[in-house]
């Protein structure tokens, strides 16, 4: 059955098919529709339908519900369906025409409003209950109309007044839920004045009452509260059953009503309703709560002692006595509290609770500044201990605790020599075999005020005893390090930080609980890092600020202690000569950076520094890496590590004219230094992996750089011709498709100079690259502006035209020229031409175009090529006449061999000459 057959089917289907179909899973959205339609349901609605067959679905809808509804029905439900089942009932004028037809009505009503109630839907629950109470009225009227024996009607009387109560009752409850305390109270004194005939009904009401006060008071409804504990009271007193226990709980409740209502303006009635409480029923609690209300008020000491008095007149318990002592003391009514406590520890004395009231006495006596007698009571425990009447374990911690308290506040102003005598009362109680980690920690705490005494020797006895029993405590270390700085043990000193950073970082300490609940578990190495600044141990302060900002998650402590590891150790590497020890040391200030950048890096909280604070921390980290990287000029690995950390540390500052300028550096610096490494990488891999690190880098440099340009004020800078360089050797090595395209955007640049020509021509055949046409075609430019020159480095002209010549016409018979050879001719003709302008020429160079003219021609004659064959060799020779101190070597070699070339030639070529034609550069 789905929900459209639901929605087209009547109200009477509707029902008729519920309570036919137990196990159907549309059962709760039919119930859901029955609850939502009848409130749109009456009587001339369902003319159709007799009173009788109503009747029959509404006590069919309740026993179904009532038999379970079956398994998918909850409770909420079942009370849906009662509800439906007694609006139905309600409908036939029958149920209305009988006692008995009045009397069901009145059950079914009742009982749903009390499931409603329960449910917290209170409109619907009053609803029920407004119906019960209309039903009670007509049966009542009813049970008057009809004539039957006085007897028996007295008693159907009494069953109508008792469901009446029954249904105030909760009437009350609804009202209270709902705040409505006016409609509450006017039910429950309606419930009241039926007792008389309803005395069975008395306890109920009581408790009611007693609940609807402790509610109220809970929500700090004082003036509610009064009056519900007030009715709860006196409908208490009203039935003899009620035990007396329970009629002061109310009372003592009610007092503290008052109490916290207003304890100036309620005081006498909390004062009365406690003494009326105890007059009830005496106990602790009672005469507690009287004291406390005896203290709110401007009570008199003698009130006071009066009220104490009572107390041990009543042989209360030394606890419960005790308690009380303290109350006085904690109120400021010390003389009171003082001469009570006088008085218990008299009485207590010879029990065996006697150290318990001993104890209590020695604190009050502290608190009262009355240190001579405190210790005369002190000295008493002392001799029992030692002849036997030793404290309970219990009692002996309590003792210990006071002791050390005492000593504490003696320390905080520091009166060390005070406090040393109340640390050796607890010493005192100490025998050799009961030494635990209390005994430790106690020697520490003496170690302390035998430090701040300046008695060196003694505190060294502490702390050795505290080692002994304690070795792995935080504190314990931290002592053992400050005894080894004053002896200038640096050694010890070093030892006892790593011990104390080892303690520290280990997850299972049971003192890193202590340590973590004193802010932070570095707070011990911040302190000793500044003793042994104060006491000139500089290696130990460096190696407890070092782990301060390794353990530490303050960001403002790790960055102070980094800053103050760099002041400490920045002079001393800077006169260090290049050694492995220079190199740890780099090292180590290098990972103390990082660790500066990673906390700079976390995100600005409330508890982090500001924006501002965080620049300037960077700016000043920058430059401390930017100095350690010139430093590691011989490093060139370190150098780049530290090149980029000032990089990344710049990325907090504001990005300004200076900052861009040093990022930018920072990162061509970085990436010089990877393409040296991938040019001495010994595989593929790593070559790739520097090349390409190094691409990352020289892309950020350009973005900088035309940002830069947009100012006008770079255009020229000489950066901008590295990273030229340094893009063309990464995108060559690495085969990059792009190249060129890349080249296309350089070739049109303005102001490249000659060097950087010969430069791309050499990186172009530099391997793995291989790009003769790219280098061709730069060192072309670069001699083109050779030529442009008004004075002429004929040194390094004389190499380029020699590489671009090599390029040109390779070595070899073999070999394919890369560009015509009348092209070729006119590289040596410029050459020629500058080398008869100047000496200057190298000679070298001069033999060795005099050497590749020859072997050109030769290479001439050998593929027949007879008349260029001699124009070449010819060309050699009119480079002989320039030479020097080479020239006797070969002038009649040469003049022969072409005086043979000269009539092979003319007998059109022999294999003779063409074998041995060929000159090598060393001949």
């Amino acid at each position: 059955m789905d929900k459209d057959d639901f929605l087209s089917m009547d109200f009477k289907e509707v029902v008729e098919n519920l309570v036919a179909n137990d196990n159907s899973p549309d059962i709760p959205e039919a119930i859901d529709r029955l609850f939502r339609d009848i409130a749109n349901i009456n009587r001339e609605s369902m003319a159709e339908i007799t009173d009788t067959q109503i009747e029959e679905m509404a006590v069919n809808l309740w026993n179904w519900a009532l038999t379970g509804g079956g398994w998918r029905v909850n409770e909420e439900r079942k009370v849906k369906v009662h509800y439906v089942a007694c609006k139905l009932l309600s409908m036939c004028e029958a149920s209305f025409a009988s006692e008995q037809g009045i009397q069901r009505l009145i059950m079914m009503n009742t009982r749903i409003g009390r499931e409603w109630l329960d449910a917290g839907n209170f409109l619907i629950a009053d609803e029920c209950f407004q119906a019960a109470v209309a039903s009670l009225e007509q049966l009542y009227i009813k049970l008057i109309q009809r004539s039957s024996p006085d007897a028996d009607l007295i008693m159907e009387k009494i069953t109508v007044e008792r469901d009446h109560f029954r249904v105030l009752s909760y009437q009350a409850e609804s009202a209270v839920a709902q705040g409505d305390f006016q409609r509450a109270s006017m039910c429950v004194l309606q419930c009241k004045d039926m007792l008389m005939r309803l005395p069975q009904m008395t306890s109920g009401l009581h408790h009611l009452c007693y609940n609807f006060g402790v509610g109220t008071q809970k929500n700090n409804k004082y003036e509610e509260s009064s009056f519900w504990l007030s009715q709860s009271y006196d409908i208490g007193k009203m039935d003899k059953s009620t035990r007396p226990e329970m009629l002061a709980e109310v009372l003592r409740l009610l007092a503290t009503n008052y109490l916290d209502w207003d304890n100036t303006k309620y005081f006498d009635k909390a004062l009365n309703a406690v003494n009326l409480a105890n007059k009830e029923h005496l106990n602790s609690t009672g005469l507690s709560l009287k004291m406390k209300i005896l203290l709110k008020g401007e009570t008199s000491n003698e009130e006071l002692l009066e009220a104490v008095m009572e107390i041990l007149h009543l042989d209360m318990p030394l606890d419960f006595c005790l308690n009380i002592a303290k109350l006085l003391m904690d109120h400021e009514r010390e003389s009171v509290g003082f001469h009570f406590l006088t008085i218990i520890h008299e009485r207590f004395k010879s029990s065996e609770n006697a150290g318990k009231v001993l104890l209590l006495y020695i604190d009050i006596l502290l608190q009262r500044k009355e240190e001579l007698l405190a210790k005369e009571k002190i000295e008493e425990i002392i001799l029992a201990h030692q002849t036997g009447r030793q404290l309970t374990a219990e009692l002996m911690n309590q003792l210990h605790n006071i002791l050390w308290r005492k000593a504490t506040s003696s320390f905080e102003v520091q009166n060390y020599a005070d406090a040393l005598q109340w640390y050796y009362y607890s010493l005192r109680f100490y025998s050799p075999d009961e030494m635990d980690l209390d005994f430790a920690k106690l020697q520490r705490n003496m170690a302390c005020c035998y430090l701040n005494l300046q008695q060196f020797d003694k505190a060294k006895e502490a702390v050795a005893e505290a080692e002994r029993h304690d070795p792995r405590n935080v504190f314990t270390q931290f002592y053992v390090f400050k005894i080894a700085v004053i002896e200038g043990n640096s050694e010890r000193a070093l030892q006892a930080i790593i011990t104390l950073e080892n303690v520290l970082t280990d997850e299972e300490s049971e003192d890193n609980a202590l340590v973590a609940k004193r802010d932070s578990p570095t707070m011990l190495l911040s302190l000793a890092a500044q003793f042994a600044l104060e006491n000139g141990q500089q290696i130990v302060a460096e190696k407890a600020l070092e782990y301060l900002a390794q353990h530490s998650e303050d960001q403002e402590q790790v960055l102070i202690a980094i800053k103050c590891l760099l002041h400490v150790v920045l002079p001393k590497i800077a006169e260090m000569p290049e050694s492995e020890d220079k190199k740890k040391e780099m090292d180590r200030l290098l990972t103390c950076l990082n660790r500066a950048f990673v906390k700079l890096s976390q995100p600005v909280g409330e508890e982090d520094l500001s924006l501002e604070s965080r620049a300037n921390e960077a700016q000043w980290f920058r430059k401390i890496a930017w100095n350690l990287a010139v430093q590691c000029d011989k490093d060139p690995v370190t150098m780049r590590e530290f090149f980029l950390l000032s990089y990344k540390m710049s990325q907090f500052c504001p990005s300004d004219q200076v900052i861009l300028i040093a990022r930018k550096t920072c990162l061509l610096m970085a990436a010089a230094v990877d393409l040296e490494q991938g040019r001495k990488a010994s595989t593929a891999f790593e070559q790739t992996m520097f090349l390409s690190r190094a691409f990352e880098e020289i892309q950020i440099c350009n973005d900088i750089q035309n940002f830069l340009k947009q100012t006008g004020t770079f255009s020229n800078d000489s950066c901008e011709k590295l990273l030229l360089l340094y893009e063309f050797e990464v995108r060559a090595k690495l085969n990059d498709p792009l190249l060129e395209s890349f080249l296309e955007s350089v070739w049109e640049l303005p102001h490249l100079e000659i060097k950087t020509f010969e430069t791309i021509a050499i990186i172009a055949m530099e391997k793995p690259a291989y790009y003769p046409l790219i280098a061709l075609k730069a060192l072309k430019k670069a001699l083109l502006l050779y030529k442009k020159e008004e004075s002429i480095d004929i040194s390094q002209y004389s190499k380029c035209m020699h590489n671009l010549i090599n390029l040109s016409v390779p070595d070899g018979a073999s070999n394919v020229e890369l560009c015509p050879l009348e092209e070729v001719w006119g590289y040596f003709e410029d050459a020629l031409s500058h080398i008869s302008l100047t000496k200057d020429y190298p000679e070298v160079e001069i033999l060795w175009l005099m050497v590749k003219s020859w072997n050109t021609g030769i290479l001439m004659f050998s593929r027949s090529k007879y008349v260029s064959a001699e124009k070449w060799c010819g060309l050699a020779l009119r480079f002989l006449d320039h030479l020097t101190s080479f020239k006797e070597s070969y002038e009649t070699q040469m003049n022969m061999l072409y005086s043979q070339l000269v009539e092979a030639v003319s007998n059109n070529g022999g294999p003779v000459f063409h074998e041995h034609g060929y000159w090598r550069n060393s001949d």
